[in-house]
C-alpha cells in the first residue's frame, strides 16, 4: 500500500510570472491542482515545508493528501510535475493530480535491490543496476511503496529482468518485460600488454643513456676549458 502524507495548501488568486515571483519572495511556492474532471485550482504551499516533505518521501508514488484552505476534507493527490530553477537550488512550481478511488493512475515505482549477491560477496564482482524505477498502472489502493528484488543468489554473469520481478496483484507493468534491471559484472582488472611494458622500458633506457651521454660531453668540454686556461 502506498505511503500517505499530508501537506497544507492555501488558495491564490494571481497567476503569471509576476505574482509567482512575489509569492516565492514571501517563502511560498505556487502550485496547481487538477484532474478528476474539475477546474484547475491555483494553490500556494510553504516552500520550506514542501522541500522537507519531498526530501523525506518517494515523490513519484506517495499519495499526498492536500489540506486545501476552505475544503472540509483533504484531497488525495499525486505529484505530477516539479519545476526547479536551472541554476539555483529550490523549487519553482508543483503540479498535483487529483486521484479518485476506483480510477487507475499511472506512476513510477522505485526498485529496491535487497541482499548481497554471491558474485559480489565471494567472487569480487560488481552489482550494476540499470533500472531504478518501473512505470505501472493500478488503482490508488494498490500503489506499492517499492518493488523489492532479492539479488542474494546472483553469481557473476547473472541478471534480473523485469519479467523476473514478482509484482503485487492489480499491477499492470508499462515497461518491456525483457528489460534488464540489474546484473553482476566480473571484477575490473588492469591488463597491461607485454608490448606496452617493453615500450615503456625502452623509453626509460633511452632516456638514461641520453642523460649519461650529455654528462660525458659536458665533462669532456670542461677538461678542454681547463687546458686552455692553463696555457
Amino acid at each position: 500500500m502506498a505511503t500517505q502524507v499530508t501537506l497544507k495548501a492555501g488558495r491564490r488568486d494571481g497567476r503569471g510570472k509576476g505574482p509567482a515571483r512575489k509569492l516565492r519572495a514571501e517563502g511560498q511556492l505556487p502550485a496547481v491542482l487538477y484532474g478528476a474532471g474539475e477546474e484547475p485550482l491555483a494553490l500556494s504551499l510553504s516552500a520550506h515545508e514542501t522541500v522537507l516533505l519531498f526530501h523525506s518521501i518517494s515523490v513519484d508514488n506517495t499519495i499526498i493528501n492536500l489540506e486545501v484552505e476552505g475544503e472540509k476534507t483533504p484531497v488525495p493527490t499525486l505529484v505530477r510535475e516539479i519545476q526547479t530553477h536551472p541554476a539555483r537550488p529550490g523549487l519553482l512550481h508543483v503540479d498535483f493530480l487529483r486521484i479518485q478511488s476506483g480510477v487507475e493512475v499511472e506512476l513510477d515505482v522505485p526498485v529496491d535491490l535487497v541482499g548481497s549477491p554471491v558474485g559480489v560477496r565471494d567472487e569480487g564482482g560488481v552489482l550494476e543496476q540499470s533500472i531504478h524505477e518501473i512505470p505501472i498502472r493500478c488503482l490508488p489502493k494498490d500503489i506499492p511503496e517499492s518493488l523489492e528484488v532479492d539479488v542474494s543468489s546472483l553469481e557473476i554473469g547473472d541478471g534480473i529482468r523485469v519479467e523476473d520481478i514478482s509484482f503485487p496483484e492489480g499491477i499492470e507493468v508499462l515497461l518491456d518485460m525483457d528489460r534488464t534491471v540489474c546484473t553482476v559484472q566480473p571484477p575490473t582488472e588492469l591488463v597491461i600488454e607485454e608490448e606496452e611494458v617493453e615500450e615503456v622500458e625502452g623509453e626509460l633506457v633511452e632516456g638514461e643513456l641520453a642523460e649519461g651521454e650529455e654528462e660525458g660531453e659536458r665533462a669532456e668540454e670542461g677538461e678542454g676549458d681547463d687546458d686552455e686556461g692553463g696555457e
